[in-house]
């Protein structure tokens, strides 16, 4: 393989494409093409853009020119699956995986699609998101909305044996609808899904931490309800690891307990973490329902790696989630005991060719630290 930042030319190509379109989006695309819509519609405009262009191979070739920056510094292997870079798009953005093309020929390491439900769900009410620019974050309440996990999975199987580089992961989460019922129905449907996906994916992520249903997170409100799950989903035989997405705002003492009961089972990582539902501080409308994303995450969900990552060593891979605009961030996640590092925000208000930013940036801070590998980075804070 010929990595980017071994060839002048290709390098410095790539650099001068990915500056200038950062300043393109910052003062051209974003003001006239996207933020002047609402953000419900250039949600919808951008699904439709991804599907329209990853039938079209030339501008496929020139994505990959300008944003698919390599080195092998990036390349990882967490919990047995190898990853050209660490940094994923996290779910939530491509619910219905309608994107992995364009992300794999842009660089990103892997994708998480869905969440995704056993039954098609139509979603909590619109508008489902608002934009809190002064903030970096946006107001998610969008309440899994999906086609369901028979579709949505059969789609991610077909995106990860025919990418580039990209792993593909699928997020399974309980249906949010009017035939939710008791503990035992929500078991089952989180079965169903994990049936679905078992050995179709490179790694399946279980949702327990939607703020956004109407029945709540009843899997994190004690341990025995989340061993219950657990020991359901033991049952199915699933060859690729598991994750699970955890909620960002719970004390410690309960934080461990649901993280005893984690390492009991056929649970390999964590994702860290869900949506910040603190609005301390902040100015934002009552009426605006959800969860907080991007910047209001940043500082507690790295805090929270650490704890996970100082208090449970390796018996978990971490994918650290939540306020990463900068490879410093980035960085800081990574050291703090991340495996993997996980955004949405980042790519809304930055644009696509964020993801390049992360990587190279990534790199050089490697470098000047002495690492040999980002791997060798992680969890050195902790």
């Amino acid at each position: 393989m010929t990595y980017v930042s071994q060839s002048f030319w290709h390098d410095a190509v790539n650099k001068a494409t990915t500056d200038l379109f950062t300043f393109g989006y910052k003062h051209i695309i974003k003001p006239n093409f996207v933020f002047n819509h609402r953000p419900d519609e250039a949600h919808d405009q951008m699904i439709t853009f991804c599907s329209v262009v990853k039938h079209m191979p030339p501008l496929l070739w020139a994505e990959r020119t300008m944003f698919d920056y390599t080195d092998p510094i990036l390349e990882t292997q967490v919990m047995g699956v190898d990853f050209t870079n660490p940094f994923g798009l996290s779910a939530g953005l491509d619910k219905n995986c309608e994107m992995p093309v364009l992300l794999d020929n842009a660089g990103f390491g892997f994708e998480t699609v869905g969440s995704t439900t056993s039954r098609p769900c139509p979603g909590n009410p619109k508008p489902w998101f608002h934009r809190l620019p002064e903030y970096d974050s946006m107001m998610v309440h969008v309440g899994l909305a999906n086609i369901g996990s028979d579709k949505v999975i059969a789609r991610a199987e077909q995106a990860w044996t025919q990418a580039r580089q990209m792993q593909v992961s699928v997020s399974i989460a309980r249906t949010n609808d009017e035939l939710c019922g008791d503990l035992d129905e929500g078991i089952e449907d989180y079965c169903i899904s994990m049936r679905r996906a078992a050995g179709r994916t490179a790694m399946v992520e279980v949702n327990v931490s939607c703020p956004n249903t109407h029945v709540g997170e009843p899997f994190t409100a004690s341990p025995e309800n989340l061993d219950r799950l657990f020991t359901a989903l033991d049952k199915i035989d699933r060859p690729q690891p598991t994750l699970v997405k955890m909620p960002l705002n719970k004390p410690w003492p309960e934080y461990r307990e649901l993280l005893d009961v984690l390492a009991e089972h056929n649970v390999q990582g964590v994702s860290l973490a869900n949506l910040q539902k603190d609005r301390t501080g902040l100015e934002i409308p009552r009426d605006w329902e959800g969860g907080l994303s991007g910047g209001p995450c940043s500082t507690a969900s790295t805090e929270l790696v650490r704890r996970v990552r100082h208090e449970f060593g390796d018996r978990f891979a971490i994918a650290g989630i939540g306020g990463v605009f900068t490879p410093e961030q980035a960085y800081a996640k990574i050291r703090a005991g991340a495996d993997l590092v996980m955004f949405i925000s980042s790519l809304m208000y930055r644009g696509p060719q964020q993801i390049t930013v992360l990587k190279r940036g990534l790199a050089q801070l490697l470098r000047r630290d002495g690492f040999e590998h980002v791997s060798d980075a992680v969890g050195v804070d902790a």
